[in-house]
């Protein structure tokens, strides 16, 4: 009897956890859903306030998975870009909160979603302001953007992302080069929202930097 119990336990731990796993995945799906369309379909007070909205789950489900790199990752990427469409030295705060969590995500795992915390706070780096405003660094943000690159070569966000930096740098002819592998990333299975409007972007910045 002892025994039938000890297997009836170990089977519900074991399915258990397998419903928790599919849950958090599923959960870190609905964050980068969500962000994608905040980003790219929302504009203005809405965009904001959806965004305050996404960074309070994001809290939440990292509250409630501590040891998930990939919760900690959106939720850094998720409060970064909101900081970016709020502005201002308001936005700093969220700045900092982004890198805290990127940061743990690094600890957890530094290859979860391919290097991603290293895309976006290698990103970080370089849009915050310097000492003594702020904690941006140029050279952070190369080293951090060629760790991304050595991790995913060929997608898209890592090649967009380092070819901002060189553009924000004055290296144009290497920014190109970056913009255009990023154009011929393969599609992300369920990301046809974010790949369309990061797609829109490397466009936009290949024309910058085409002087049109």
């Amino acid at each position: 009897m002892k025994l039938k119990y000890y297997f009836a336990l170990a089977a519900a731990l074991y399915f258990g956890s397998g419903i928790a796993l599919a849950d958090l995945a599923g959960d870190v799906q609905h964050l980068q859903q969500r962000w994608a369309e905040i980003n790219y379909q929302l504009e203005g007070k809405t965009r904001l306030a959806a965004f305050e909205q996404l960074t309070s789950e994001a809290e939440m489900l990292a509250g409630a998975n501590p040891d998930s790199a990939e919760v900690w990752i959106w939720s850094g990427i998720i409060k970064s870009t909101y900081a970016g469409a709020k502005g201002g030295l308001g936005a700093l705060s969220l700045a900092k909160a982004s890198k805290a969590d990127l940061e743990r995500a690094l600890e957890l795992d530094p290859m979860a979603l391919q290097g991603s915390a290293y895309t976006s706070l290698g990103a970080l780096y370089y849009s915050v302001p310097g000492w003594p405003v702020g904690f941006g660094d140029d050279d952070k943000a190369e080293e951090l953007l060629k760790e991304a690159l050595a991790l995913n070569p060929d997608g898209i966000d890592p090649n967009y992302f380092y070819a901002d930096f060189l553009i924000q740098e004055k290296r144009y002819d290497e920014a190109r080069t970056y913009l255009e592998k990023a154009r011929q990333a393969a599609p992300r299975p369920g990301r046809e929202l974010a790949d369309s409007g990061r797609q829109g972007e490397i466009a936009a910045k290949l024309r910058q930097i085409a002087g049109e």
